[in-house]
């Protein structure tokens, strides 16, 4: 099992942050790797990241990729929140799993939230070697953690929106959904 961890609007002093946290479970790492790039190029899509597209691209992106087997662990924060607690409150109450061969964590994320998961891994008693970091553009899986962190916030932010229909598409996938957590400020 291999770990993939984005998450959405964070930043935001208002609506909801979410982080997603992206089991792929699959005998060959490459094979989703390939089906996510092979989504992308079908709809025109150079390397998807969910702020930078229009509906119609995330739609057909959420459309064909929750076609692929993998399963989906969510937190969702009110904001304002205190970052740090919130993401390690997440990790802590999300990832029970201890036999997984890697966690790839957002490239772009800055070292501190690596110090922190990594802290957060040693106090479950799982390795810290485990942990790597990958930026999304080199990276499909973490596009699509990207993918359903933004779709997560965006029905959350706004339940009637667009997001609903594709929200009930990818909830055949989510094993894990923990909503609230404003107690970890």
């Amino acid at each position: 099992m291999i770990i993939f961890i984005d998450e959405s609007g964070i930043h935001k002093q208002i609506d909801h942050s979410s982080f997603a946290l992206v089991y792929v479970e699959v005998e060959n790492k490459e094979k989703i790797e390939k089906s996510i790039e092979a989504i992308e190029q079908k709809h025109g899509i150079s390397s998807f990241h969910w702020v930078d597209l229009p509906w119609k691209l995330r739609v057909a992106f959420i459309k064909d990729a929750s076609k692929l087997d993998f399963t989906v662990k969510i937190a969702i924060f009110q904001n304002p929140i205190y970052r740090t607690h919130a993401m390690e409150w997440a990790l802590q109450h999300l990832l029970i799993e201890k036999n997984f061969s890697a966690l790839y964590i957002d490239g772009k994320e800055p070292k501190w939230i690596e110090r922190r998961l990594k802290k957060v891994l040693r106090d479950k008693g799982i390795a810290i070697k485990k942990v790597k970091t990958e930026r999304s553009a080199s990276s499909p899986c973490i596009r699509l953690a990207d993918a359903l962190a933004g779709l997560s916030r965006a029905h959350f932010d706004d339940p009637d929106s667009k997001a609903k229909d594709l929200w009930k598409m990818i909830q055949k996938k989510i094993t894990a959904q923990l909503v609230g957590g404003q107690a970890c400020r």
